[in-house]
């Protein structure tokens, strides 16, 4: 990661103060040393969205822009089971580029009060994020969506496209089946997966996975931050309601997409091969996509730089382009 702290990042100011953090974050927040992280997570706020499916607004987390300008809003989701943190060295870059963001987290994943579990499966994530959207953004997003955070965006565009000016998809999870298996396990098993997956081993296994090269004290405060939201008390309520309600199975949506599409990819990906990534750009209509060399399968915490200037790039680009399938990456 030598190369990630060599980068020219914004002057971000090292909270030291633990009251200086949102009360209703996990107080673990306090271990975390990454300055980034720590920076991005005092502006963590919750803002309250009526659903149907609640009869209470869901009081939901998320970092709002300091500044609002007449271009569309470029809005980040974050992967499975993670939270708005994980663009803690993208989204003050975006800002810093002048670009109008938003970090939402998805609902039963990151820090929105979940006290009175609601429903958390495909749904009720799509009209959650649907009723967020209709009540702050307001506008046609730039949606960003990193991992699984792509089949979210992609079952979003096609569903309310008047929301959606553009896509941007970062090393795509869309061909999976939902949970699979995992949908029809007795809820004791599911339980106790669920458990594992917030473990410190199986999470720092995650990292080896994800990045191509990082020390062993970076993983573990990546760690830290990775599983913070793990911490909240309704955390594994939520996690089992969305893996044995299906997940998301956004293949057959994929050639929906109207929108214009940029596709980024990690070269050295060991998670989702990069053949899928050529198939994805295949079946697109609109789509371009690129490469970032050295890089594995969260570009936008491993090279942010890169990940900020195809995006503001993207952003900017007005013009029609027809899509040719690549044959290879």
């Amino acid at each position: 990661m030598v190369a990630l702290f060599s980068l020219a990042l914004p002057k971000f100011k090292v909270v030291a103060e633990a009251d200086a953090f949102p009360s209703f974050l996990p107080k673990d927040v306090n271990r975390i040393k990454d300055p980034f992280a720590r920076s991005l997570a005092t502006r963590i706020q919750r803002l309250p969205v009526s659903v149907k499916f609640s009869e209470n607004p869901i009081m939901s987390s998320c970092v709002k822009p300091l500044m609002q300008n007449k271009a569309n809003p470029v809005v980040l989701l974050h992967g499975f089971d993670s939270s708005c943190l994980e663009w803690r060295y993208t989204y003050p870059l975006l800002e810093e580029a002048g670009l109008e963001t938003w970090a939402i987290d998805i609902l039963g994943w990151g820090f929105s009060d979940l006290a009175k579990l609601p429903s958390c499966d495909v749904v009720s994530k799509r009209e959650h994020f649907y009723q967020f959207w209709k009540s702050y953004i307001k506008r046609a997003m730039i949606l960003v969506g990193p991992s699984l955070g792509s089949a979210v965006a992609i079952d979003f565009a096609v569903n309310y496209p008047e929301a959606v000016e553009k896509l941007v998809l970062i090393d795509a999870s869309v061909y999976a089946e939902g949970t699979g298996n995992l949908a029809t396990l007795p809820r004791a098993i599911a339980y106790a997966g669920v458990y594992l997956l917030k473990s410190i081993p199986i999470r720092i296994y995650a990292n080896y996975l994800s990045f191509t090269n990082i020390s062993f004290s970076t993983s573990l405060d990546w760690t830290n931050i990775g599983r913070l939201h793990c911490l909240l008390p309704w955390w594994e309520d939520a996690a089992v309601n969305f893996m044995i309600s299906g997940g998301y199975n956004v293949a057959s949506q994929i050639k929906m997409v109207k929108q214009k599409t940029l596709i980024i990819w990690g070269e050295n990906d060991q998670i989702i091969s990069n053949k899928l990534a050529v198939r994805l750009h295949c079946e697109l209509p609109e789509s371009i996509i690129r490469q970032i060399p050295d890089c594995g399968h969260l570009p936008h915490v491993e090279r942010p730089d890169s990940v900020v200037k195809l995006i503001e790039e993207f952003v900017q680009k007005d013009t029609k382009t027809v899509n040719q399938c690549v044959p290879s990456l």
